[in-house]
């Protein structure tokens, strides 16, 4: 059972003058509630060991997928196929951050026999990251915590990433440009938040959505300065933006792409490479390699067999498309979604940690080269994108 303890004072007028009353649910759920689920300093430790041990499975995951060129079987376009390669074979490619979902790890004593399950990696436009950072740390402090009492570098850490981007890319200019999809705040918050770490890493950096971003095969990536019309060659681009939905909506964008990262007039942020750790069949390859490794669960591309499994489609998000299915085949619960024209896998089905009042909870830890925070999603059985997020305190 989630042990809960609730920090009376609220961040409301603090998310109000920032900009985010997305976070405020106003015409939902409250998306974020004054209550913290109350963590061990053990199963802090086990789920920041649990990612890194997961992010080199993912590694050696990634590399039998291309060595044994199993690129169809992840729904990965051809077009993608010389992209994913380039920046997988260049260590100047760095993957900056992703976020692990995981069920489990709570209530787990000493941490190490926490029963926490891989659900998937978010390693390619992962979000949560203002919550995660900023908000759940400004809940402690405003409450007259210390921010020793939570799992929580991400800020610092993403910093260091970037750091390290300029550090292995000495040929190219500090200069970034970060891009979302129009209309979508939330995603506007997680692009500042890694802008504002850039630029304390060095970088200078600008702000634009992607249909004003202009392209280049022989030159590069260009964004136009409002100030004097004029456009400015940026060396590194950060897009949240799905590398599949880019391939499927932009086939000749990926042409143009491949060619800058091939004559390094740019890096781009996530590479491609993160695409295979997106996929969600690259869990079945987890499998087939760490065959009952205690951080993973069965998964195949069929129904699993005298077991409860959760059908996924490849690359659904905020779980959508999602299907849980009972030992006989009979459907628990369903949600609907734009994906359902992916492949599917089928995962087996793991019960998450639940509150008093039958809420469900999922850890999802960010990672940017190495673990760096924690923080939780609750809602129903199937987390969609009504769950809301609740931080957490070490104690």
């Amino acid at each position: 059972m989630i042990s809960l303890k609730t920090l009376p004072a609220p961040l409301d007028a603090q998310l109000h003058n920032l900009g985010w009353d997305w976070m405020l649910g106003k015409n939902t759920m409250p998306y974020l509630t004054n209550e913290v689920v109350t963590v061990k300093p053990a199963e802090a430790d086990a789920y920041y060991e649990a990612a890194n041990e997961l992010f080199e499975m993912f590694v050696a995951a990634g590399q039998c997928v291309i060595d044994e060129n199993r690129f169809a079987e992840l729904g990965i376009p051809d077009s993608l196929v010389d992209l994913i390669k380039l920046s997988w074979d260049d260590d100047r490619n760095i993957h900056l951050y992703g976020r692990f979902d995981l069920a489990g790890g709570i209530n787990g004593g000493d941490g190490r026999n926490s029963g926490i399950k891989l659900i998937e990696f978010n390693a390619d436009t992962a979000t949560c990251l203002p919550e995660t950072a900023v908000v759940q740390y400004a809940h402690l402090k405003a409450n007259g915590l210390d921010d020793s009492q939570q799992f929580n570098a991400v800020f610092e850490t993403l910093t260091g990433q970037f750091e390290e981007l300029l550090a292995v890319n000495p040929d190219l200019q500090p200069t970034l440009l970060l891009s979302a999809m129009r209309g979508f705040p939330e995603d506007d918050t997680n692009v500042a938040l890694l802008g504002e770490a850039a630029r304390e890493a060095g970088f200078d950096i600008e702000f634009d959505f992607i249909d004003n971003i202009e392209f280049s095969a022989e030159e590069g990536i260009f964004w136009q300065n409002p100030k004097n019309g004029e456009f400015e060659k940026l060396d590194f681009w950060f897009k949240l933006v799905p590398w599949e939905s880019i391939a499927e909506e932009e086939p000749e964008l990926i042409q143009i792409l491949t060619e800058i990262v091939r004559k390094r007039l740019a890096v781009v942020l996530n590479p491609a490479y993160t695409l295979l750790f997106q996929s969600k069949y690259i869990l079945k390859i987890l499998w087939e390699l760490y065959p009952n490794h205690p951080l993973l669960l069965e998964t195949d591309t069929k129904q699993l067999t005298n077991k409860p499994c959760v059908e996924k489609v490849l690359f659904g998000r905020e779980g959508a498309n999602t299907r849980i299915l009972n030992t006989d085949g009979s459907e628990r619960q369903i949600t609907d979604g734009d994906y359902g024209d992916y492949p599917k896998i089928y995962q087996e089905y793991v019960e998450f940690p639940q509150d008093s009042a039958g809420y469900s909870y999922q850890a999802g830890i960010f990672y940017a080269g190495e673990a760096c925070g924690l923080g939780f999603r609750r809602g129903g059985l199937i987390l969609d994108n009504t769950a809301g997020f609740v931080g957490h305190i070490i104690e």
